[in-house]
């Protein structure tokens, strides 16, 4: 099975230009600070990412303007808040791929999104012998649940390797997918090897064993353009705040066949039909999944966050990302004692770059750039097992979105070597 992707280039018309990432960069409040006398130089995007002001804006003008609880009230307010809410649910329904929007639920977040399947397909639809497959570089958000899962139910977890240059390494998918696989459960972007898994593949593989697919989209949906239908997955994850959103919003694609069957997973108001002492109905698709009062501010300030990508647009936001990624990894490579994790071909990677420094450890790392003004991470990242599979600790990660720029990479790569000589190195 073919694992590599390949991007073909878009002209130079077509990449951002210098001009363009200024205006971009004027756009987010929080970069004109200033950290002990250092331009802020945020670098963890892949943890979270900043704002626009027509997002901060957007959740402001919500609670001047409209605040209201939705699908309940009559009066204006509740209904031109119910408007908007819905809105984004159809605004989400386009950004991928043009799905139903009866098939987006909303949720906090990606890990909340992999626990709702998991709680409800999962408990429903895995037996005793039953396997999960995996992989070895799955966020625990989509690795946990379905460990658990598998203890509860007696079930056989099993996991796809990786090679040592970070792609997944599909050897013998033969037997690790079989037909008693029952959930493929699959990261779209690793958020530690920036690797850009190869889903549509491994999903028509998995359904030729009749085996449902999860892909945990939380980095791709933010750099790629996404249309889950030609992914071919039954479910597809992803975190408003990794792309320009607010926090605390989440969604999940769900295929309209398999949410119909599952259980709801949040029980309470807003999600029934009926309720007697004796019996409860269900609501139907979506809010079935959606009970108590949700996050109506930051839903509708997702909105904005959608029409700000789609503005700029996702290709062009991926060809500036292979740019300014080729670059990074060519000015990290040239460092003595840098090992880069993951591809370096940035036509089968995101942006999220990891690396090591042989004689430091990457807190010191992270602590002496945040002395300089440069917001990077460091720890496993939520990958503990990956970690282990790659003889690490821990590693340092420098990830980059629309908003970066060459003179940010520079800034890094200057601290990156000032900081060993500041060590002796």
């Amino acid at each position: 099975m073919e694992q590599k992707i390949q991007n073909e280039p878009l002209p130079l018309r077509s990449r951002l230009t210098p001009i363009e990432i200024e205006r971009i960069r004027a756009d987010f409040p929080i970069l004109e600070q200033v950290i002990d006398g250092n331009r802020l130089i945020y670098l963890d995007n892949a943890a979270t990412t900043q704002k626009p002001r027509v997002v901060i804006n957007a959740i402001s003008d919500y609670y001047r303007k409209y605040n209201a609880n939705i699908h309940r009230g009559l009066h204006y307010l509740s209904e031109r808040a119910t408007e908007m809410y819905e809105h984004t649910r159809e605004h989400a329904a386009r950004f991928l791929g043009g799905v139903d929007p009866s098939e987006v639920i909303f949720t906090r977040g990606t890990t909340e999104a992999i626990n709702l399947v998991a709680y409800t397909w999962g408990e429903q639809n895995i037996r005793e012998g039953d396997e999960i497959v995996i992989t070895e570089m799955e966020h625990h958000a989509n690795l946990v649940p379905w460990v658990q899962l598998a203890k509860r139910k007696h079930a056989v977890l099993k996991r796809i390797p990786i090679t040592p240059d970070g792609y997944l390494d599909l050897t013998n998918i033969n037997e690790i997918i079989t037909p008693r696989t029952k959930l493929l459960a699959i990261s779209h972007m690793s958020n530690v090897l920036g690797t850009i898994n190869h889903v549509a593949d491994l999903a028509a593989k998995a359904h030729e064993h009749g085996a449902v697919v999860l892909a945990d989209g939380a980095q791709a949906a933010p750099h790629l353009a996404v249309d889950v239908k030609a992914l071919g997955v039954d479910f597809y994850a992803l975190s408003s705040h990794k792309m320009l959103g607010p926090t605390g919003v989440g969604i999940l694609y769900g295929r309209r066949d398999l949410l119909q069957e599952m259980p709801p997973f949040n029980l309470g108001g807003e999600m029934i039909r009926e309720v007697r002492f004796d019996n409860v109905t269900w609501a139907d698709l979506p809010y079935k999944f959606e009970g108590g009062t949700p996050n109506i501010a930051d839903v509708v300030a997702f909105d904005a966050a959608l029409h700000y990508l789609e503005e700029i647009g996702m290709d062009r936001l991926r060809q500036h990302e292979m740019d300014l990624t080729r670059y990074t990894i060519e000015q990290l490579s040239a460092i003595p004692g840098i090992e880069i994790q993951g591809p370096k071909e940035v036509e089968q990677r995101g942006g999220a770059i990891s690396f090591t420094d042989a004689d430091l450890h990457p807190h010191d790392i992270s602590t002496y750039l945040d002395a300089k003004g440069i917001a990077i991470r460091a720890g496993h990242h939520c990958a503990q097992p990956l970690m282990r599979v790659l003889g690490k600790i821990a590693t340092a990660r420098a990830s980059i979105y629309v908003y970066n720029n060459e003179a940010d990479i520079n800034a890094l790569i200057k601290a990156l070597r000032g900081m060993r000589r500041y060590f002796g190195l």
